[in-house]
């Protein structure tokens, strides 16, 4: 549409009115645009193969996403396994955690970003070292440090959340995914596990009308070193204004 025949629609609004007018895209987007931007359902994630087209430049070295079955019981409830130390994802990749925790977000809450700090070979450059540990050699899971990083892993019990992933790794390409998961009692594709490497920030919204709950294991014991915040205002209840003025 020509700015003449644009000015000829909305000649009944005012000129303020006119001048910020924009019309939204509804072109479909390739998915790695997707899970980029206004983010994707976790279950397309799990069963994605990632060296395929659509996700070999856009998903973020070393995070994991995989399937969930969680079986129904009658007039009871569900039940869902987490994790197998031996069998499955977390074997495969030698990652079993060293403490087990469990979190409740009330509903319209959010955390993050958080990001747990890498530990890189001294002599090495933190650039070369995520070059070897996950392009030149992504399924040599012995050189993963484990032991001295931070690395999570997520699942969802109860709700619906809203994750985003931001790779901030030195010298890895700056990579976002956004995507969205179900807690046990919603039982779909989008029932997963997540593993989040050190070095991704990574943050939480949730989504819905109920509380969020989440249990996750992490590869080292919680040190408040280990967790660093980046943009997590979210988090701080701002007291009215009245009352800081009161206070000060």
């Amino acid at each position: 549409m020509n700015d003449d025949s644009h000015d000829q629609l909305w000649r009944g609004l005012t000129q303020e009115a006119r001048t910020a007018l924009y019309q939204r895209e509804y072109a479909e987007k390739s998915l790695d645009r997707k899970m980029a931007e206004g983010g994707v359902d976790a279950g397309q994630l799990a069963s994605a193969d990632r060296e395929s087209e659509a996700f070999r430049d856009s998903w973020i070295p070393g995070v994991e996403i995989f399937a969930r079955q969680i079986h129904p019981q009658r007039h009871r409830g569900v039940f869902g396994e987490l994790a197998r130390r031996d069998e499955g994802l977390l074997a495969r990749i030698g990652f079993w955690p060293k403490q087990w925790a469990a979190a409740r977000m009330f509903t319209h809450s959010a955390k993050g970003f958080h990001v747990h700090p890498t530990d890189v070979p001294k002599g090495t450059e933190p650039a070369a070292w995520f070059q070897r540990i996950f392009v030149d050699e992504p399924d040599n899971f012995l050189l993963r440090r484990y032991d001295h990083e931070q690395w999570d892993v997520m699942f969802f019990v109860q709700g619906l959340a809203e994750l985003i992933l931001r790779d901030v790794r030195a010298g890895m390409p700056t990579r976002t995914m956004r995507f969205f998961a179900d807690g046990d009692n919603r039982r779909s594709a989008n029932n997963v596990g997540l593993v989040i490497p050190a070095g991704v920030a990574h943050a939480i919204r949730v989504e819905g009308s109920e509380d969020l709950i989440m249990v996750y294991g992490t590869s080292a014991a919680f040190q408040p070193e280990f967790e660093g915040r980046i943009a997590s205002e979210v988090e701080t209840a701002a007291l009215p204004a009245s009352w800081q003025a009161f206070l000060a």
